[in-house]
């Protein structure tokens, strides 16, 4: 859509690509389908330049074109400029942002059996998950598995959430649990009422965390396959954690052990 002389301008809300970016926005499932994700705002933009990821669409607003630093306008293969009141009713957002990225949907890559990974069991809440996945990142947990059931991890919610985790991540999901059959190193389920307490056990490193849903935890099925079993002591009182404050002790906890803290 660049031209020679400058990007390309869109001032009719019926053009295929603002369709597609009201969908890839507001449906978050949309990114399955048309096989494209939207980044919507500078951070996330920012955050996927910083990993070598070259946008296939560049969008800005009119408004913004003008001032827009200088790495955003050849940052990707196709630049356009919209107008303000379009690219406003595209987002999903309470304040718009004027300008974001459309990705080419990245190829689900082979599971590594051997790396330290986090797996989704049918988390339903967008938040939770990339709340995890920023967790993930954070504790040098570079893979995550979602088993069938999970919120979708290309989702805009998630992909806020996730606040550029998704980017340093080998992202696997909608998978069944027999996938796991692959995994070489040890699932570690986390629990509410089971297993060692956290600030005593010695953690296998590397291990798969096992995450399950908001209500009714990991599965038994899974939880079955695990060979830790593991909870946090609350003495404070409560009955349970949210998953993704859970996650992040574990993940800090499993992380900072290392190899030189291992147990198995």
């Amino acid at each position: 859509m660049t031209t020679p002389t400058g990007p390309s301008h869109i001032s009719s809300r019926d053009n295929p690509l603002l369709k597609d970016l009201r969908k890839l926005a507001q449906d978050p499932g949309a990114y399955r389908r048309l096989g494209r994700v939207w980044l919507e705002g500078d951070h996330l933009c920012r955050a996927a330049l910083g990993r070598g990821i070259k946008p296939a669409i560049a969008v800005f607003s009119e408004s913004f074109w003008p001032q827009s630093p200088a790495e955003w306008v050849n940052a990707a293969i196709k630049t356009v400029v919209v107008d303000d009141d379009l690219l406003r009713a595209v987002s999903g957002l309470e304040s718009p942002a004027p300008m974001g990225f459309v990705l080419d949907l990245p190829e689900r890559p082979a599971l590594l059996p051997d790396a330290p990974s986090v797996v989704l069991d049918r988390l339903q809440d967008a938040g939770n998950a990339g709340s995890i996945l920023r967790s993930a990142a954070a504790f040098g947990f570079k893979q995550v598995i979602a088993l069938k059931g999970t919120a979708a991890l290309w989702a805009p919610k998630v992909l806020r959430a996730g606040m550029g985790a998704h980017f340093g991540l080998r992202l696997i999901e909608g998978v069944e649990a027999d996938a796991l059959d692959e995994l070489k190193v040890p699932l570690v389920a986390t629990s509410s009422h089971r297993g060692e307490w956290l600030h005593q056990a010695r953690l296998p490193h590397p291990c798969a965390w096992l995450m399950g849903h908001e209500g009714q935890g990991v599965s038994p099925a899974l939880e079955a396959r695990a060979t830790h079993h593991i909870r946090i002591a609350q003495p404070g009182g409560e009955e349970s954690l949210n998953v993704a404050a859970a996650a992040a002790i574990c993940l800090h906890a499993s992380g900072a052990a290392g190899p030189a803290g291992a147990g198995s």
